[in-house]
């Protein structure tokens, strides 16, 4: 059977779209590497990590166990330092991709994101374009119908020239020690505002971030569209399905190679959407080179895995006041005051929600030191941990918490490649001076707008296992040279092939990508249909 599109990846961008395709009555195959989480066996309602023998960081060992959870199983190999560390990102497989764990946060880009150099004149040696190959007016629609379509509950950020969020559902009450920082906020002449959630606020909702969830609470990409799609729309999903390369003559795809419990087969579509994350989107594309693409699939450029972006993510846990009805679950506000600040472009603050369980946060810290410059020091903290988790319990019951998102820039030496043995894949990523200076103001910045609070910082913007928000590997732009992607995502030279995740991002914004990636994908479907 020949489908009239094969997706690759359930994803925001990858459900969204074939959603849109299969309700315009078009034959729809979904291909999903991890499992679906509709089948028994699941894990919702808390972390993988709860359910391996003992507490320790995600490992090879426990690839079922995440796998079950909807997590990636697979190693990364980060090959950026002296010393070459491995580790498991926190990142979505399965379907819904990513959108399965997140925090519900749908948040627009702004204006000024569309023209990104114009923010970053003197940034040396960015890979950073003057602008992207269409504007914030032309996805303004398709942003209004991705917030209906994912029944975002919020409240408008005042700081948007574009007006009122109308269309936004009511979001419930601010919980005491959230509404005790927002009214502070203000007093400072800072601009909070209710952060915008697609969530449906059940009784009892547990946010659930990090983790599947089980209460059709979670507007995820899976819920929203996947579902639907197959539902009432006819179209077929393949989870536990591996595409291993795609085969493709120089002007077109012929054909989709996968895996799938142990019996390789060959789909035939139209046409072929990537959408698998711009961790594996350049990876399958890399992985089939041939003699029609040598360098790999749609690699003229030779930009595929390249510009790789993560964002620079800092954790702020603030003690509030208010102790009576306390409850940091939930991602409650946000402010957009240092986006743009003193002729700096920084990023978007905003709740956090709970860090994960002291035993998680114990195993994460005790790996960092094993892979670390003093890898002697992990048994001595594995001694001191029975003192350690009390400290780490009340920083994860009693502290709200707040992250800042810093945009990252795109440079051409930082990317992914396919990688052999033991890892899937290597990522090699740096953290310029440039950027390191943007990272200490937006610090100084918090600092100040915190006092007199007292808070701990939890530095994350220079790890590069904090990969969430990863992005940029697959670009868009006009020019085939520097872009694998048209302004449509449609590949250079293969007009059957496009790709819709978070890949063709030419420059990060300062916030989360979702809803960017979703509007994105609501406007490629209008284009196919039409």
């Amino acid at each position: 059977m020949e489908w009239d599109a094969i997706i690759i990846g359930t994803g925001m961008g990858g459900s969204v779209l074939g959603h849109a395709l299969a309700r315009a009555g078009q034959r729809v195959l979904f291909c999903e590497k991890g499992k679906s989480h509709l089948q028994p066996g699941a894990l919702a309602k808390s972390y993988a990590e709860t359910h391996f023998p003992r507490p320790e960081a995600p490992a090879a060992r426990h690839r079922e166990v995440l796998a079950r959870a909807g997590r990636y199983p697979d190693t990364i190999k980060d090959c950026s330092g002296p010393r070459p560390r491995s580790f498991i990102p926190f990142v979505g497989s399965g379907t819904g991709g990513s959108t399965a764990l997140y925090g519900m946060a749908l948040e627009r880009f702004f204006p000024s994101d569309f023209e990104p150099r114009r923010s970053h004149p003197d940034a040396p040696d960015t890979s950073l374009p003057a602008d992207w190959p269409i504007t914030y007016a032309e996805l303004a629609p398709y942003y209004e119908v991705a917030e209906k379509l994912f029944r975002v509950r919020g409240t408008a950020d005042p700081l948007r020239a574009e007006g009122p969020a109308s269309h936004y559902m009511a979001p419930p009450p601010l919980t005491p020690a959230a509404g005790e920082l927002f009214e502070f906020f203000q007093a400072k002449q800072l601009h909070p505002y209710r952060l915008p959630l697609a969530c449906e606020f059940v009784e009892g909702c547990a946010a659930c971030q990090g983790y599947l969830c089980d209460r059709n609470c979670k507007n995820d990409a899976s819920r929203i569209c996947l579902e639907p799609a197959i539902a009432r729309h006819g179209a077929g999903l393949m989870d536990e399905c591996e595409v291993l390369r795609l085969d493709a003559t120089r002007s077109e795809v012929t054909g989709v190679v996968c895996e799938r419990h142990g019996e390789r087969i060959t789909l035939r579509g139209k046409r072929i959407i990537l959408a698998a994350g711009a961790l594996e989107s350049p990876r399958i594309l890399l992985k089939s080179a041939s003699a029609a693409w040598p360098d790999g699939l749609a690699n003229d450029s030779g930009l595929v895995g390249r510009n790789l972006m993560r964002h620079h993510i800092d954790l702020y846990l603030i003690a509030p006041k208010a102790a009576k009805g306390f409850d940091n679950r939930q991602k409650e506000f946000a402010f957009n005051d240092f986006y743009q600040k003193d002729g700096m472009k920084l990023g978007s603050v905003q709740s956090f929600g709970r860090l994960p369980p002291a035993p998680v946060l114990t195993a994460s810290m005790a790996e960092d030191l094993r892979q670390g410059a003093m890898p002697w020091l992990a048994p001595l903290f594995n001694l001191a941990t029975p003192a350690i988790t009390p400290f780490l319990k009340q920083l994860v019951h009693h502290r709200v918490v707040l992250a800042t998102t810093l945009e990252d820039l795109p440079y051409s030496d930082n990317f992914i490649a396919p990688a052999e043995g033991e890892a899937r894949l290597t990522i090699h990523y740096r953290v310029r001076p440039y950027d390191k200076k943007r990272i200490e103001a937006m610090r100084g910045l918090m600092q100040q707008a915190l006092k007199p609070y007292a808070f701990d910082l939890v530095k994350q913007a220079e790890n590069n296992e904090r990969i969430a928000h990863v992005c940029g590997t697959c670009r868009f732009g006009r020019d085939p040279n520097d872009s694998v992607l048209d302004e449509n995502n449609r590949a250079h030279g293969l007009p059957n092939l496009y790709v819709v995740d978070g890949s063709f991002f030419p420059s990060s914004g300062g916030t989360n990508p979702g809803l960017t990636i979703a509007a994105n994908a609501l406007r490629v479907a209008s284009c196919l249909i039409q």
